[in-house]
C-alpha cells in the first residue's frame, strides 16, 4: 500500500491557517500610518501622491483579470507564491528610493504582486470550504480572514507610528521583512480537490468571462458594479484620512494609534458581518453600510476638530461590514473554474475607478481644499452607488444558486 506524504494531503485547517498568515503579511502594513508624511518629506505634493497611487491602480487594473485567469489555470497557490516574492522585492526597492520615479517602479512591482494574490486568495478560501461542504460559512470565514488582516494592520499602525519617530524610512525597512511571512505561508497551501468544468484556455475565454460579468449575467453585472463603486469609495477615504489628521492637527505620534483604532473597527465589523446579515437580511445590510459610507463623505468636512474621528470610525465600521458581505454575494453567483477571474474583474473595476478619480481628488485638494475634495468624492461616488444599489436589490443579486463543485 502506497503511503501519501502528510504534506500532500489536503487539509481545510492547514489552508485556512496559511491564508490567515498570507492576509497578515499582506495587511500588516507598517508604512501606511505615515506614508503621506513620508511622501511629503521626499518632495511630493498631494497631486503627486494620488498620481502615484493611480500608477499602482493602473498596474492592478491592467493585470487583475490576466492574473486572475492565471490563478485559475496555473493554480491559486502558484499565483500567491509569486505574488509574495514580488511583494518582498517591491518593499526592498521602496526602502532605498528617494524620488517620484523610483517610487513608481516600486509601486508597479507591488501592483503586480497584489494582482497575483488578489482574487486568488478569496477563490482559494471559497473552494477550500466547498471541499468540506461549508460554503454557507464563507461570509463568516471571509470576515475572519479580513478581520485578521485588519487586526494586523491595526497592530502595525501602532508599531509603524513608533518606528516613524526615529525615521520615516524605518517602517519600510521593517515592512520588507514582514512581507516575507507570505512566502512560507503560500508554500503551505494545497489546491482544493474540487471538480470543475474544463474550459479551453485563451484570450477568447477571458473575453467571454468579462462579457458575462459586465453584461451577460444580470446578477453578476450589478453585483460587480455595486461592489466596485463601494470598494473605490473606501479606498479613496483611506487616502483622505492622513491629510485629514494633519488638518485637525493630530500629533504625528498619534497617527499610528488612530490608524490602528480605525483598522481594529474594520476587523471587528468584518468578524461579525455574517451575524449582522443573518439578523437583518441582505437588503437591509446593504442599505445600512451604503448610507453610512456615503453620508460620512458629506458630513466629515463639517465636523470640527477631533469630532470628525467619530465619523471616520463609523465609516470604517461600515467598510468592515461591506467587505466580506459583497465578496460572498459575488461568490454565490459564479463557479469554481472562473472564480478568481470573476473576483479579479471586480478588483479591476475598483482600481479603474480610483485611477480615474484619484488624481482629480488630489488636484481639488491642492487647488481648493481637502474638504471640497472629500465632498466632491462623496457626491460622485454616492450617486453611482445609489443607482447600482437599486439594480443590485431589484435583481436580488445576493441570491445565487448552490455552487455545484462536489460530485
Amino acid at each position: 500500500m502506497r503511503l501519501i506524504p502528510t504534506y500532500m494531503v489536503f487539509s481545510v485547517k492547514r489552508n485556512l491557517t496559511a491564508l490567515y498568515l498570507v492576509k497578515i503579511a499582506k495587511w500588516m502594513n507598517l508604512v501606511m500610518p505615515v506614508i503621506v508624511l513620508f511622501y511629503k518629506s521626499n518632495g511630493l505634493t498631494m497631486k503627486d501622491i494620488f498620481l502615484l497611487q493611480s500608477v499602482y491602480s493602473l498596474t492592478l487594473m491592467a493585470l487583475e483579470i490576466p492574473t486572475g485567469y492565471f490563478a485559475d489555470k496555473a493554480g491559486r497557490k502558484t499565483s500567491i507564491m509569486l505574488g509574495a516574492t514580488l511583494g518582498f522585492s517591491g518593499y526592498l526597492i521602496y526602502s532605498f528610493s528617494f524620488g517620484f520615479w523610483q517610487f513608481v517602479i516600486a509601486e508597479v512591482i507591488l501592483g503586480v504582486s497584489q494582482s497575483l494574490v488578489s482574487g486568488a486568495d478569496s477563490a482559494m478560501l471559497y473552494d477550500t470550504l466547498a471541499v468540506a461542504k461549508q460554503n454557507d460559512k464563507y461570509t463568516k470565514l471571509e470576515g475572519r480572514v479580513t478581520s485578521i488582516g485588519n487586526f494586523g494592520e491595526a497592530f502595525a499602525g501602532i508599531i509603524g507610528g513608533l518606528l516613524a519617530v526615529t525615521s520615516l524610512r524605518t517602517p519600510f525597512y521593517v515592512q520588507t521583512c514582514v512581507v516575507l511571512i507570505a512566502l512560507p505561508a503560500a508554500m503551505m497551501l494545497k489546491e482544493p480537490p474540487v471538480k470543475v468544468h474544463k474550459i479551453k484556455p485563451g484570450l477568447r475565454e477571458v473575453g467571454n468571462i468579462m462579457y458575462r460579468v459586465l453584461h451577460g449575467d444580470v446578477k453578476l453585472k450589478w453585483n460587480t458594479f455595486f461592489s466596485s463603486i463601494t470598494g473605490a469609495a473606501t479606498l479613496s477615504m483611506a487616502w483622505f484620512a492622513q491629510p485629514y489628521f494633519q488638518q485637525i492637527s493630530l500629533p504625528v505620534s498619534l497617527f499610528g494609534v488612530v490608524w490602528a483604532a480605525l483598522n481594529l473597527s474594520v476587523g471587528i465589523a468584518a468578524m461579525y458581518a455574517w451575524r449582522f446579515e443573518n439578523k437583518f437580511g441582505p437588503p437591509k445590510t446593504v442599505i445600512v453600510f451604503t448610507l453610512v459610507i456615503f453620508s460620512s463623505y458629506i458630513i466629515l468636512p463639517f465636523m470640527p476638530g477631533f469630532s470628525g474621528l467619530g465619523i471616520l470610525l463609523g465609516f470604517y465600521l461600515a467598510r468592515g461590514l461591506a467587505t466580506p458581505t459583497l465578496r460572498n454575494y459575488i461568490n454565490l453567483v459564479t463557479t469554481s473554474e472562473v472564480r478568481a477571474t470573476v473576483l479579479s474583474v471586480r478588483n479591476f473595476l475598483i482600481r479603474l475607478i480610483f485611477a480615474v478619480t484619484g488624481p482629480l481628488w488630489g488636484w481639488i485638494t491642492d487647488k481648493y481644499s481637502l474638504g471640497t475634495a472629500i465632498i466632491s468624492a462623496g457626491i460622485i461616488y454616492g450617486l453611482f452607488a445609489l443607482v447600482s444599489m437599486a439594480f443590485f436589490l431589484k435583481h436580488r443579486t445576493y441570491q445565487g444558486e448552490v455552487d455545484r463543485l462536489m460530485s
